[in-house]
């Protein structure tokens, strides 16, 4: 499904990204539903990890809470099993847990589970390249890699000669959820734009709302959203219907 997303070229793309077991150990479905009755386009599950370095607080006490929930990869894979959403799905999570839990079998599950792309910040791109491409290509499982406004334009190209869906970049050098302006990555933007990629680039990092997607999407083909949405549902008492909202309010500015 992710690899007929893209092929498509349909833009603006709105992907949102929650942590799996959180705020309960049940809130999969849930969430899942809610995101396939807003039609959201890109569904990225978060696994929790004890040390999310590129994560900012928001993301990382979702972590904790999950992991403290019971939360576990095997849990994760059993939810997803039960839903028939349409989505295209990615996990995001840190190499160090899918290495102990086993590559292949991994795989296995995320092939078993629609699951068309992961991104591992904690990978480096010439590891994959060297000792598991093979194996994630086997299951037909994208890898997606993380570009920030440093990453040199040398290392962008080499970067986007070894995706085939789309390169997430960083609006920032920060963590998740900083609160910064993302509209003062502009002149960065406009450079990845200029670039004539032949991988599509979807924004990540400081996107809260309707402003703030609209302006990545200017210059890419769409957003990532996760610490703003992890906040709109940690107290939620119907986790579905606020996640409709939630997109709602992204999608036309009113909450």
């Amino acid at each position: 499904m992710l690899d007929e997303l893209i092929e498509s070229g349909k833009s603006p793309l709105l992907n949102i990204y929650f942590t799996a077991g959180f705020p309960t150990l049940d809130s999969i479905g849930e969430i899942m539903r809610g995101l396939e009755r807003a039609n959201v386009d890109i569904v990225e599950i978060g696994i929790p990890y004890s040390d999310p370095l590129s994560d900012g607080p928001t993301i990382q006490n979702s972590h904790a809470a999950a992991i403290k929930n019971g939360i576990t990869i095997d849990l994760i894979f059993e939810h997803l099993s039960h839903c028939s959403s349409r989505i295209p799905r990615i996990i995001m999570g840190y190499f160090n847990s899918i290495f102990v839990y086993g590559i292949e079998r991994f795989c296995k599950k995320c092939h078993e589970n629609a699951i068309g792309g992961v991104i591992f910040p904690d990978l480096p791109i010439e590891i994959y390249q060297e000792k598991y491409r093979t194996l994630f290509e086997k299951y037909n499982i994208a890898p997606i890699f993380l570009i920030t406004p440093q990453t040199s334009e040398k290392r962008i190209r080499y970067i986007d000669s070894c995706s085939s869906t789309f390169i997430y970049a960083v609006s920032s050098s920060s963590t998740t959820g900083k609160g910064k302006n993302v509209q003062l990555a502009h002149d960065y933007l406009s450079r990845l734009r200029d670039m004539e990629l032949k991988n599509p680039i979807m924004v990540g990092f400081n996107i809260s709302s309707k402003s703030d997607f609209d302006f990545v999407t200017h210059y890419a083909s769409g957003g990532i959203i996760g610490s703003a949405f992890i906040r709109h549902i940690t107290d939620s008492t119907s986790i579905e219907e606020d996640t409709i909202k939630f997109i709602e309010s992204v999608k036309t500015g009113r909450l």
